[in-house]
Order: structure tokens, then C-alpha cells, then sequence
């Protein structure tokens, strides 16, 4: 067995990871940038070592710095969790050249499935039904509208270097396709430094289902069952669970069968996931579910399977990594219940999910759910890395006992005043379709407004909170549903609103308090004169949510506009975000200018109301 464990990680899947190595008394090396000096996985390690400034590209994505941390600490191992450098053959085989153990697939076998094209190809030798469409080396743009023109519209256009959403353009008809090839090709040159294509004919009613399978050094390779990961919003999951509903034991053999003939196919050693693209329009159908890729590593919504299997995959690593045959046999593994996993991020859905970074003044997330997280109250969320700040998971006897299990959890979680999407991820848990098991990856962008959270608590939960802030003995003797008595002036989160109060709690008029309600967490306080904080939404103050780079500036001084118009663009966390009117008013003031590197809280606008303009 591996005695000495680096985590080429950081965040939950590192704490994650580190859980399970203690439990097998197995020391643990974490490694960290600046922004992760005081981070939880660098605590819970046995030993921490420095690998650089804060940007990944210069710390966390120079596998030099990981193996040389590995080699000053006496790791005997690395262990790369997801994303950063899990999928790069490269560093698997330096890795394995410095005479180190990783804990992953062979790199051949990452290579092998890289591309997505070769990795069709080779799908296709292996037995494995595939989309239809085209993976030809023949990438001219007359060739290819021949070959849309061919599969039938609508298609879709992928990268063949693609992945995490980025290269891919939905083409409704033939007159349309040579605009959507060449901004498809231009995106995946910048993105991949690759500008190839592949076509797949594009599924109506799609849904994302995924098999769990492992391998070991003996040639036994087994599957844990399948995911379904279709509630996904711009091509990133947000809710996944296991098995996958309306799933028949005939269509689950055939489909987690083809997984593991795929694996087969390329040699596969250790934690993969199968990912299948289903046409859902007449149920799940095993002619109907076809191949998409494979992803060479542990996912993040490993925890599901894990519950339904009662199966540590993180165990299995370390043993089949360590020269150990998988621990199960195929008929020794059985589903049990269900399990379904949220992902808590740290955005504001109520402003088009812009990532939220800071102090987690509070963050409790409560001990009725599985919890997978890598920061904890008093922690900073980083601009510099993926926003997600933790995992919830419930598992239940039913798909209806887990869904309502994680919506109770989520419905009291507490994050601030970091914003986080807890309010939508209850929406989207209590969605009919949702309830009904009626899935398709474009239930998100049909109904999204449906599912952002309201902007202020409800009346019955502020009407509460300001009998506890008012904390006036006369009102006692009144009951939370008796009329209301007293008006009184509250600040949510800096907006004024006055609310009726009912009958009071302890009296808290200094501070205030925190108020949680449908997994929105909100600062309440007494209003007074003037106490509306300057640079907030609520006086026209737009400023920087973070530090980043403004892109485009689309509003003049003394410009009228809307709520909700587009002010400025700023480039943070390798995305985009659009700032926009918090209210109809008129440019009052303007402090930004494309190209301007900008700090966090810095105000680039200020809108006056329409009435005061």
C-alpha cells in the first residue's frame, strides 16, 4: 500500500482526498499557491508545501514545482484529483518517470481518449454506439457542410480539442452553418490551439447519463452504475444523481455494458466515467444512447455513486494504484436507494451568476446532508480559481426522500455575505419537471428565470425579524400570525423596506442579524438616516465585485437606462460578467474605460434614479 500520498489539488476534492488517505493511515502532502497559504486541505494535510503565486497557470498547472514537492517531501505517490492537470498524459508520464506512482490511468490510455475524435474512432472499433455524425480528417469548410447538409439539422459543432462548454455552436439549418464553423473554429484555436472540428446530429431531448467504471492492472474492469447529469446550465452540471430515472434494468445492462467495453478498448486502470448522450423523447432506450466521451479521472459528482454503492472510489484509487485488484467483483455490486448532489457555488443568480468572492463571515451548511468542502466560515473565496465552495449530497430510500432531504438542507444553508446559489438549486430542486423526473439538458435555459430566488425574504420572514430587532416588551403576548402592530424600517443588505413586525424575540437593535430563508441568507438591520451604505445597489453605486479587467464600457454620462441594462463588461475567473442598471435612472457618473485593470469594490458607475435625474 501507498504509504505517502501528494495532492495535486486544492479546495474539497483535496480535503476529499485526504479524508480518505487518513482513514487508511496513509501521510498526505498538500501543496499550495498564495491565495491557499491558510486553506482548509493545507491544515488537514500532514505537510504543505508553497508552489507559487496565486494564478493556477504559475502554481497549481506546473506539474515541475508538483513532482518537485513530491520528490523534497518523500511522497511516494500523486494524486491529481480533477481538473487542473487530471487528464494531462504529460504529466502522468513525468510523473511515473521520476520514479513516482500515479494515482490515475495510464497516460497512453489519457491520450487515447483525449481527442474526441480518435476517441470516436476508437469507440466505434470497440463496438461502442456512437452519435451519428463526422469525424473526418477532411476539415474543409465545403466538405463539412456537405456532411451537416448529409446528418440532418439541427447539428452541433465540437471542438475536437474541446471541453467545459467552450467550442461548441448548435447550427439549426444549412444557412446558418458557415458562420456558426468559422466562430466555432475561431473560438477553439484561441481556447485549444486546435481549430478542428467534429459534427454530431443534435439531440431534441437530450439527456446526460454517465457510468462509473474502474479498471485494475489485471485486465478486470467493473461498472458502479450510471449518473444522470442532465439539469445543467451552459453546458456545466449543477445537479446530478444515481441511477438515473426512468431507467430500466434491460437499458442499464446494455448501457453500462457498452462503458465497459469502452474502457476495455483503451487499457483503462483505475476511476473513469463513461459519458452517454441519450434521446429522451421516447424514454431511455438503449438504441438510443450513444457515446460522447470519457473523462480520465475521479468526477466531482463521484459522491452519488458512492452512496448508492457504498463504495469509497477514493480507497480503490489508492488500492489499484498500489498494485491491488479492484476490491469488488461485478456481482458483488448492487444499487441501493438513491442519491442526488447539488453544487453549492459562490455566484449571484439574481445578477446573471456572477461569481461572489471575499470572507465567508458565515457559512454553515448544517450536519443533515453530506458535505464535501474545501473552505469553512472565516475563509476566502479566491477570484482565482473555480467558484464552487462545496458539494451537498442526501441520500434516501427513494428519489423523492433524497430530493426532499436536499432541499431541506440547502433551505437553511448560511453563506455570507459571499452570495451563493443555494436559493436556485432549491427552485430547480422543486421544479414540476424536476419532480416529475421529466429531464432534459435544456430545462435550465428555458425556465431560468423561473428559477432565480427572490431578491428580498418573504413578508412572514421579515415581519419575524423585525419584531426580533425592534425587541419592544410591549409588543409581547402577540402571536407570529396575530396582526401585525408596529411599522418598522429594516436594510436588507442595504435596501430599505419597511415590513409590519410581529412579535418580538431578543432584542438585537445594534447588529442586526443574519436572516436565512429558501438558502438565501441576507443582512437585516434597523434602518436609520443615512445608514443606506454608500457604494451599495441601493444608492446607484455599481462597483468592481472583484478584481478583473473591464472589457467594453456601454454606457455614456448622462445616458438614460433601464433596470437590468448592460453598463459595463469586466473580465474575472476566466469569464465574462456584465454589470447592469440596479434600477431606470441616468448615469450620473462613469469611472471605467475598456482595457482598465480595476480592484475589487472599486465603483465604476453611479446611476441615479429616474425620478431624482
Amino acid at each position: 500500500m501507498i504509504g505517502s500520498l501528494l495532492i495535486a489539488n486544492r479546495g474539497e476534492i483535496a480535503c476529499r482526498i485526504i479524508r480518505t488517505a487518513r482513514a487508511m493511515g496513509v501521510r498526505t502532502v498538500a501543496v499550495y499557491s498564495d491565495a491557499d497559504a491558510d486553506a482548509l486541505h493545507v491544515r488537514q494535510a500532514d505537510e504543505a508545501v508553497h508552489i507559487g503565486p496565486s494564478p493556477a497557470r504559475e502554481s497549481y498547472l506546473v506539474g515541475d514545482k508538483i513532482i518537485a514537492a513530491a520528490k523534497q517531501t518523500g511522497a511516494e505517490a500523486i494524486h491529481p484529483g480533477y481538473g487542473f492537470l487530471s487528464e494531462n498524459a504529460d504529466f502522468a508520464q513525468a510523473v511515473l518517470d521520476a520514479g513516482l506512482i500515479w494515482v490515475g490511468p495510464k497516460p497512453d490510455s489519457i491520450r487515447a481518449m483525449g481527442l474526441k475524435d480518435a476517441a470516436k474512432a476508437r469507440m466505434i472499433a470497440a463496438g461502442v454506439p456512437v452519435t451519428p455524425g463526422y469525424l473526418g480528417d477532411d476539415q474543409s469548410p465545403a466538405r463539412l457542410q456537405a456532411e451537416a447538409d448529409a446528418i440532418g439539422y439541427p447539428v452541433l459543432i465540437k471542438a475536437v480539442a474541446g471541453g467545459g462548454g467552450k467550442g461548441m455552436r448548435r447550427v439549426e439549418n444549412a444557412a446558418e452553418f458557415a458562420d456558426m464553423l468559422a466562430s466555432c473554429q475561431r473560438e477553439a484555436a484561441s481556447s485549444f490551439g486546435d481549430d478542428r472540428v467534429l459534427l454530431e446530429k443534435y439531440i431534441l431531448s437530450p439527456r446526460h447519463i454517465e457510468v462509473q467504471v474502474f479498471g485494475d492492472s489485471y485486465g478486470n474492469v467493473v461498472h458502479l452504475f450510471e449518473r444522470d447529469c442532465s439539469l445543467q446550465r451552459r453546458h456545466q452540471k449543477v445537479i446530478e444523481e444515481a441511477p438515473a430515472p426512468g431507467m430500466s434494468d434491460e437499458t442499464r445492462a446494455a448501457v453500462c455494458q457498452a462503458a465497459v467495453n469502452a474502457a476495455r478498448a483503451v487499457d483503462y486502470v483505475g476511476a473513469g466515467t463513461i459519458e452517454f448522450i441519450a434521446d429522451a423523447s421516447e424514454g431511455l432506450r438503449a438504441d438510443r444512447i450513444w457515446f460522447m466521451e470519457m473523462n480520465t479521472r475521479l468526477q466531482v459528482e463521484h459522491p452519488v455513486t458512492e452512496e448508492i454503492t457504498g463504495v469509497d472510489l477514493v480507497e480503490w484509487q489508492l488500492r489499484v494504484a498500489s498494485g491491488e485488484p479492484i476490491p469488488k467483483r461485478q456481482d458483488e455490486l448492487a444499487i441501493d436507494g438513491w442519491a442526488i448532489e447539488a453544487r453549492l457555488y459562490a455566484e449571484d443568480p439574481a445578477k446573471g451568476f456572477l461569481p461572489s468572492v471575499g470572507r465567508l463571515e458565515a457559512f454553515d451548511l448544517g450536519d443533515a446532508a453530506r458535505i464535501e468542502t474545501g473552505v469553512e466560515e472565516g475563509a476566502d473565496v479566491s477570484p482565482f480559481y473555480d467558484p464552487m465552495i462545496a458539494k451537498v449530497i442526501t441520500w434516501g430510500e427513494t428519489r423523492d426522500d433524497a430530493r426532499e432531504q436536499l432541499i431541506d438542507a440547502l433551505d437553511t444553508a448560511v453563506v455570507w455575505p459571499i452570495r451563493s446559489n443555494a436559493g436556485f438549486l432549491v427552485k430547480a430542486l422543486e421544479h414540476p419537471a424536476f419532480v416529475a423526473a421529466d429531464l432534459d439538458t435544456g430545462l435550465i435555459a428555458r425556465d431560468g428565470d423561473a428559477l432565480t430566488p427572490d431578491a428580498l425574504p418573504s413578508e412572514d420572514a421579515l415581519a419575524e425579524a423585525a419584531g426580533r430587532i425592534v425587541g419592544d416588551a410591549a409588543l409581547s403576548g402577540f402571536r407570529l400570525n396575530a396582526a401585525p402592530n408596529r411599522t418598522v424600517r429594516l436594510l436588507v443588505d442595504g435596501e430599505a423596506v419597511e415590513i409590519e413586525a410581529r412579535e418580538p424575540g431578543e432584542e438585537i437593535e445594534d447588529d442586526g442579524l443574519l436572516l436565512t430563508e429558501a438558502g438565501q441568507t441576507w443582512s437585516v438591520t434597523p434602518f436609520r438616516a443615512g445608514g443606506v451604505a454608500a457604494g451599495g445597489a441601493a444608492d446607484g453605486a455599481i462597483l468592481s465585485p472583484m478584481p478583473g479587467r473591464i472589457t467594453a464600457v456601454e454606457v455614456a454620462a448622462g445616458q438614460s437606462v433601464a433596470k437590468g441594462q448592460k453598463l459595463v463588461t469586466l473580465e474575472a475567473m476566466k469569464m465574462e460578467h456584465g454589470l447592469v442598471a440596479p434600477f431606470d435612472g441616468m448615469v450620473a457618473e462613469l469611472d471605467a474605460e475598456a482595457g482598465q485593470q480595476v480592484a475589487e469594490g472599486r465603483m465604476l458607475v453611479r446611476i441615479e434614479r429616474a425620478e431624482a435625474a
